[in-house]
């Protein structure tokens, strides 16, 4: 079975013919029915009606969240076929002004979140696939009004942006949860237009399905997964558009941001969001700086379950059950790395402590720590254990990040 992991980022479409209607027909086969008139619609008494107690809490919820939820939608100059495959090879193209007096269309769109209102500002968190490539931002809020956002920041290894609109428009926070509290099996309400603006404040409600999930994903899009993002799962519909939409408990209270989902005919109810206490770490960076700072070593590094078993035993003289870490391929001049001694051909099975079995898993490590920290690391140099030490540096650059 190949599964799909999809964003929940819904591309302009057009609905035809029957795809969401439903037509009912009542077919009178029998004499029996002499009369329509004994078929009359059954109305519940006020008793009957009334909501259960789940039922009150779950539209109380809603009740105060929605005018929270936003969509968002992304607008770019779509290149036309000739174009993209002009682009694509690397051609030169003659340049036709009237293209820079077109106005940018709606290339797609999903769902935000209104974090704050301080002043005359008001901010919102959204996915960063939501608006990726943007050239404009527009902001619909739950009451129909539209504003044109600015971007703050954005940061693909979390998937999340900060978006910034006249307050005037923002009626509504909502407050962060502390996701580390959430327990598997507590409802999750999500809120946000999948398909669109035409389904805009649509809620799902179902499950925490699962913590601390990790999901392979691909970052720079070269079709190649390159990052895995800890995510938490839920069973609740979350269908393309939601994305960058709430996830929120029975309090009101934002436990995630909805982002992804595996697709496949045999898949059913996997969505998953980015835990709030994460969403809340970055979007402070992305408020304040526009980027995510993390710390790096300074090397560039493969999986050793990469390297071929003769090159494992022959080149870097390991034993033969020795085919996880992170194997060196070059230190940068300057950087934590040299200053530790790690050296080209060096394998780092441990960062303090903690086994080191890819060059994925050695990215994540380092993102656990703080810039200026100093960590110990154990590498395998000709097949012979050593313990190194080093501070860590800062870099935003996503190419070295890439490699640790």
């Amino acid at each position: 079975m190949k599964k799909q992991i999809k964003n929940t980022f819904t591309l302009r479409q057009k609905f035809y013919g029957g795809m969401l209607k439903a037509v009912a027909v009542l077919v009178i086969a029998s004499p029996a029915v002499a009369s329509l008139e004994a078929l009359q619609p059954v109305v519940a008494s006020a008793e009957e009606a009334a909501l259960t107690e789940h039922e009150q809490i779950i539209t109380n919820v809603v009740d105060e969240s929605r005018d929270a939820v936003v969509s968002v939608s992304n607008f770019q100059h779509v290149m036309t076929g000739e174009q993209a495959f002009m682009q694509f090879y690397g051609l030169q193209q003659d340049i036709d002004l009237r293209d820079f007096d077109n106005e940018p269309t709606l290339a797609g769109s999903g769902s935000g979140v209104v974090y704050k209102i301080d002043g005359d500002a008001a901010y919102i968190v959204t996915n960063q696939h939501v608006i990726d490539r943007a050239e404009k931002i527009e902001v619909t809020m739950a009451d129909g009004r539209t504003a044109e956002a600015e971007l703050l920041g954005s940061d693909s290894l979390s998937d999340l942006a900060v978006l910034k609109i006249s307050s005037e428009y923002a009626s509504r926070t909502l407050e962060f949860a502390d996701s580390d509290a959430v327990k598997v099996g507590s409802t999750a309400i999500a809120i946000g237009s999948p398909i669109g603006m035409d389904y805009a404040s649509s809620v799902t409600k179902g499950i925490i399905s699962g913590l601390n999930r990790a999901l392979p994903v691909d970052t720079n899009n070269d079709g190649k997964e390159d990052w895995e993002m800890t995510l938490m799962q839920t069973d609740a519909a979350i269908n393309p558009g939601n994305s960058g939409g709430a996830l929120v408990n029975t309090s009101g209270q934002l436990i995630g941001i909805n982002s992804a989902k595996l697709a496949a005919s045999e898949i059913e109810g996997m969505g998953f969001a980015i835990p709030s206490n994460d969403v809340q770490h970055i979007i402070s960076q992305l408020e304040t700086d526009g980027e995510v700072t993390r710390p790096v070593l300074g090397v560039t590094t493969t999986g050793l379950d990469r390297i071929t078993k003769e090159s494992r035993q022959e080149v870097l003289n390991l034993s033969e059950d020795i085919t996880e870490g992170a194997l060196v391929l070059e230190v940068q001049n300057g950087s934590a790395a040299e200053a530790a001694g790690i050296e080209n051909y060096d394998v780092i099975v441990e960062i303090d402590g903690k086994p080191i079995k890819s060059s994925q898993s050695l990215r994540q490590e380092l993102y656990r720590h703080q810039i200026g920290d100093t960590i110990e690391i154990k590498v395998l140099r000709n097949g012979k254990e050593q313990t190194l030490q080093t501070t860590l540096n800062e870099e935003t650059s996503l190419d070295m990040l890439a490699n640790g």
